[in-house]
């Protein structure tokens, strides 16, 4: 959990929830504003939880992807009826296929950043708090599998840096001194593995997993804040759902572009999709302007 970040520490239903409410409308909106809107948020937040790192990761990997995908498109789909040219291969190029590009783009950034949230917020312990009475099997097997992935990842490079220091990197010697000292990086990476999964297994023997009868300890209460989180989150999913419904986020990209236009009621709907998408920022925000009256001194 991430000590900083007030949203992470509410109940697990209420994050839950609200992942599954932003990732919901992130794939299924095609209205580039939402798009672009849960894209701002999602790319806010995460640079809240990680600062310069997300920000590097953003420029590093997210922004050639964006690129990657807004050029992909138009080079192979046609469709459209605003021709600007045509191609050497006798295609034509055409505004909608560009425009649908940016905003595919848009959405598969936006997912990618709401998922490394998640993976920030939504530890192993609350996904096994929710769902290991209901699924304890897959609950389980799905927790150690999020948890062995970086765990993996840090014994690598720990391994690889020992490795390193007495001259047995895979980057040093011959292709074929190379070749071998990746087989023993490999052989020393599938030892621990086997060995960590007969010491998780005694563990969990030892601590009586699967007896029946057994219960689970935990620390998550659901307080007044985190119903009224669920009730903020509840009013967001049914006015925005009500709007999707009744095309307040429609918008239709071939053969022509065409949209709902932006009446008073259909800018209201936006702006509640605006305030779900920045809600953990404002949370924070809020938490963060409280800390600092209290350090100075001051009345709330």
């Amino acid at each position: 959990m991430v000590s900083r970040d007030t949203f992470s520490s509410c109940h697990p239903t209420v994050n839950f929830l609200y992942f599954g409410l932003v990732l919901l409308f992130t794939m299924c909106f095609e209205h580039p504003l939402a798009r672009a809107v849960s894209l701002a948020g999602a790319l806010c937040y995460d640079l809240y939880l990680n600062g310069r790192k997300a920000a590097l990761f953003t420029l590093k990997y997210m922004l050639p992807m964006l690129l990657l995908t807004a050029i992909i498109n138009p080079a192979f789909s046609h469709e459209g009826v605003t021709i600007l040219r045509y191609l050497p291969s006798g295609n034509p190029l055409t505004l909608e296929s560009i425009l649908f590009g940016g905003a595919s783009a848009l959405m598969l950034v936006a997912v990618v950043l709401w998922f490394g949230c998640y993976n920030a917020v939504m530890t192993s312990d609350k996904f096994v708090y929710l769902f290991g009475r209901v699924i304890p099997a897959l609950s389980l097997v799905l927790s150690m599998t999020l948890r062995f992935v970086p765990k993996f990842r840090a014994q690598l490079h720990a391994v690889n840096e020992a490795q390193r220091c007495v001259g047995r990197d895979v980057s040093d010697g011959s292709v074929l001194q190379r070749l071998k000292n990746g087989v023993t990086i490999l052989s020393i990476m599938l030892t621990w593995v086997l060995e960590n999964a007969i010491e998780t297994a005694d563990s969990m023997r030892g601590r009586g997993y699967g007896l029946p009868g057994r219960t689970a300890y935990s620390i998550y209460r659901f307080d007044e804040r985190d119903k009224l989180t669920l009730l903020w989150l509840g009013f967001c999913g049914f006015t925005i759902i009500a709007a999707w419904i009744a095309k307040g986020f429609y918008w239709r990209w071939y053969p022509s572009v065409k949209f709902t236009p932006f009446y008073p009621l259909v800018v209201f709907f936006h702006l509640v999709y605006f305030a779900l998408c920045f809600t953990p920022l404002f949370m924070n925000l809020y938490a963060d302007h409280r800390w600092n009256k209290l350090k100075k001194g001051e009345t709330l």
